[in-house]
């Protein structure tokens, strides 16, 4: 599967005293990216309100600091039944280096009911493409 691109600034207000991207931030990065892509995907505004964050995980390789470039790149790796599962890789765009790497499973959820939901057909064909 093909890589979905999105790119951002690192912003002062990201870094920790060290100087440094704190790790709390790359989530936003990574949830940055999953708007951008379910603009790219839905072509609206990118709210999806049927699906939930089920499991982030983060393994971070190099530090990032404010004024750097990065590059979050994300693709669908696994489709279930009502999850799906997305992998990340976060890049500096001037050095090519890997960043930080992520995996998120996002779950279709029914707020009615309280309860996960089979991932509608039109949004299941949406992510295999």
């Amino acid at each position: 599967m093909s890589w979905f691109e999105h790119e951002l600034e690192v912003r002062f207000r990201d870094c920790d005293s060290f100087g440094h991207v704190n790790n709390a931030v790359y989530l936003t990065y990574l949830e940055q990216a999953r708007f951008a892509y379910w603009q790219r995907l839905s072509g609206q505004s990118g709210s999806v309100r049927n699906i939930i964050l089920a499991r982030v995980e983060c393994d971070y390789r190099k530090p990032a600091v404010a004024g750097d470039r990065l590059v979050v790149r994300l693709r669908v790796i696994a489709i279930g039944n009502s999850s799906f599962t997305l992998e990340y890789e976060i890049v500096n765009a001037k050095t090519r280096e890997l960043v930080a790497q992520a995996r998120s499973v996002q779950v279709t959820y029914d707020y009615t009911a309280g309860r996960s939901v089979p991932i509608p057909d039109d949004m299941r064909a949406r992510l295999e493409a």
